[in-house]
């Protein structure tokens, strides 16, 4: 039997969020917090294993009391328990921080039951780095695999299993030891609608929560912003793309109407400078 736990964060929804002027940064109140999507497939693979295998699949997640809201949803895509750390000492904290304060959660996690497997996602649409999931394992001294697109075994009995992972160019076939982590793509999965029951079961669900004063052992120099090294210099956002044009008419119309575009776009290429 596995026990599987997926790594899940709480993000603002970047379809909708804006940008504040005046500061250069990101107004998290005008969009809605959705659980990473990235992290949705990772829950989802955690479950789809355990239907396979048998199992449990715990999620845990670091972020203020509203953040129950991403492990509720995690409940309604099949995952058995739910774990967050939550406190002031964690505000501010930058990959490393977070890495550390996660593998603390972990080790505390695996003390009630031992991981065989922890799966994440591959990036955050918040941050975009990448950095988390690489900084548990390293911390955790597990085999990091990342970008993966598809579990091939888990074969608890014999201590490894087999991925594909995902290259420019096609994928690589990796087989490892248990447990390790993994950083896993969009394309590995499709999540699908949650069933009635579990949603029901989300509904009702209280997950349990730590502050840091529940991590034993856990150093407040390395969580937060005392723990984050990282310095950000300057924030900007980018330019709005240029509006484009709607082609009408025939096909072959469509395509004189394309090359007009094109050669008015060269000519003013052209009076610029270029080439």
């Amino acid at each position: 039997m596995l026990h599987i736990v997926a790594c899940i964060k709480q993000v603002p929804d970047t379809k909708i969020i804006k940008m504040n002027p005046k500061t250069n940064t990101m107004d998290r109140a005008s969009a809605p917090a959705i659980l990473n999507p990235y992290d949705s497939h990772a829950v989802e693979e955690a479950v789809r294993l355990k239907n396979r295998y048998g199992g449990t699949v715990s999620v845990v997640t670091m972020g203020p009391p509203p953040a129950v809201k991403a492990i509720k949803k995690c409940i309604e895509i099949g995952a058995d328990e739910g774990y967050m750390i939550s406190d002031r000492a964690f505000a501010g904290a930058d990959t490393l921080a977070t890495s550390y304060a996660l593998t603390c959660a972990l080790e505390k996690i695996s003390k009630i039951k031992p991981i065989d497997l922890i799966i994440c996602g591959k990036m955050t649409i918040d941050g975009d780095t990448g950095q988390v999931g690489p900084g548990i394992a390293r911390r955790l001294d597990i085999p990091p695999l990342t970008s993966v697109k598809k579990v091939v075994e888990v074969n608890k009995e014999e201590g490894h299993m087999v991925v594909h992972r995902k290259l420019e160019d096609g994928y690589e076939v990796i087989q490892s030891q248990l447990p390790c982590l993994l950083s896993v793509e969009k394309e590995i999965n499709e999540v699908p609608y949650s069933t009635f029951p579990n949603m029901l079961r989300a509904a009702r669900y209280e997950p349990t929560i730590w502050a840091v004063a529940d991590l034993e052992g856990a150093d407040k120099k390395q969580l937060g912003l005392k723990g984050s090294p990282t310095i950000v210099s300057k924030v900007w956002a980018p330019p709005k793309p240029e509006g484009g044009k709607i082609l009408d008419g025939s096909s072959q119309e469509k395509v004189e109407q394309l090359l007009s575009v094109l050669m008015e776009k060269k000519e003013l290429f052209t009076q610029k400078g270029g080439a």
